[in-house]
């Protein structure tokens, strides 16, 4: 049984206040939930705040470039992650290189922590590749493939969750998948990404069972970001999100998604955890979708201009670059870090409308990691499709 479970009221009864270190002016200021965490941010001082806001700036300015090559017709489609930063830098900083990542498709924070190049990322909306970027490249920091089908994200890391604890257990020469009251260390463990509205489908759902059955080394991550596209968050669940994973038997708390530091707090003792042999733990971090669901979204015909106001009063950036102020960093830093930032984007744009379309051959590439009947028979039969058109205009007298 999972002893680590943060117990929740019943339903009706009033709810912790959310963790958080950062009030919303950027003091600090923690909320009487922190004190459990505060001993994970032992050792973490101005330099590391001075890192995650880099992190934040860099990304959002790569955010907005991305915007502006769709809006240009550039890119098919853009999703952009504006307003979330904090909780994705808090949480990637405080993975360890060991750890695997399971993103859904808007943690593009996330991705440049562990190493995956912004290219990487705008070619895949950019329909230049049938992935992104190469997950057994140590480069990319063992952070896998953006999910467009939302959900699929959940099962697949906990099917890796599961590998990292079965492998675990060979090793220390057991081979039952009874994972025992005491668990099995794995050195390492997964963590998933995903939004409110994927808390709703089944795949999470499912994923959690498992997780809880097997207490696979696992910590999942919902960004409440209040719309699951037009519906809000209030349509979805009449109960916190947190609680939710709290009835599967799941450790679960509700943090200040725009603080990074309780991000960090949080995530790097939930993984801790994970990682030592005591189960999953749930995530579920309060934030704010600044921009649109996608590109293809218009958010002004379902919300309201005065909700949108109240959370860009809450910016994760100008919160820590507050703090960051009261720690006595200067303004050629932060100066430093909007240049940098945006030398970083427009090397993404001056890459990215360079590189050349990919070959109908690269389709059939990453099917299979061997050679396989069946994809050889399909590349042939393109060859010869496309083969008919070039036979047909020389039979029409169209010299090509």
């Amino acid at each position: 049984m999972n002893t680590h479970t943060i117990d929740a009221p019943l339903h009706g009864g009033a709810d912790p206040e959310p963790i958080r270190f950062l009030d919303e002016a950027g003091n600090y200021a923690p909320s009487d939930s922190a004190a459990a965490f505060a001993d994970e941010l032992e050792g973490v001082g101005v330099e590391e705040f001075k890192l995650w806001y880099r992190d934040m700036v860099t990304t959002r300015a790569f955010d907005t470039e991305c915007t502006h090559l769709q809006r240009q017709g550039q890119l098919a489609l853009w999703v952009p992650s504006v307003g979330q930063e904090g909780c994705q830098v808090g949480l990637g900083r405080a993975s360890e290189p060991q750890d695997h990542i399971f993103p859904a498709y808007r943690e593009h924070a996330v991705a440049g922590i562990r190493g995956v190049d912004f290219v990487n990322v705008a070619k895949l909306f950019r329909g230049l590749t049938h992935g992104g970027w190469d997950v057994t490249d140590p480069a990319n920091g063992n952070f896998h493939l953006y999910t467009l089908v939302l959900g699929a994200q959940a099962q697949h890391a906990t099917g890796y969750a599961l590998g990292q604890l079965l492998d675990a257990k060979r090793e220390a020469g057991d081979t039952s998948l009874d994972p025992g009251e005491a668990g099995t260390a794995t050195g390492n463990a997964t963590m998933v990404f995903y939004g409110d509205g994927t808390s709703s489908q089944g795949d999470a759902n499912e994923s959690m069972v498992f997780a809880a059955s097997y207490q696979t080394p696992e910590v999942f991550v919902v960004q409440n970001n209040r719309w699951a596209i037009s519906v809000p968050v209030a349509r979805q669940s009449r109960t916190p999100l947190y609680r939710r994973a709290l009835g599967f038997g799941i450790r679960a708390v509700q943090i200040d998604g725009n603080d990074p530091l309780a991000a960090y707090a949080v995530g790097r003792r939930f993984l801790g955890l994970a990682r030592t042999g005591q189960g999953p733990g749930y995530i579920e971090a309060l934030t704010y979708r600044i921009g649109a669901h996608t590109t293809s979204d218009d958010p002004t015909r379902y919300r309201e201009d005065g909700e949108l106001e109240s959370w860009q009063q809450r910016d994760p950036i100008e919160r820590l670059e507050a703090y960051l102020r009261s720690l006595g960093v200067t303004d050629d830093f932060f100066e430093e870090v909007r240049v940098a930032a945006d030398v970083e984007a427009k090397r993404v744009r001056d890459v990215i409308l360079t590189l050349p379309s990919p070959t109908a051959d690269s389709m059939f590439a990453n099917v299979y990691s061997e050679p396989h009947p069946r994809i050889e028979e399909q590349r042939a039969w393109l060859e010869r499709y496309e083969a008919s058109f070039e036979e047909a205009d020389v039979q029409g007298g169209v010299a090509k």
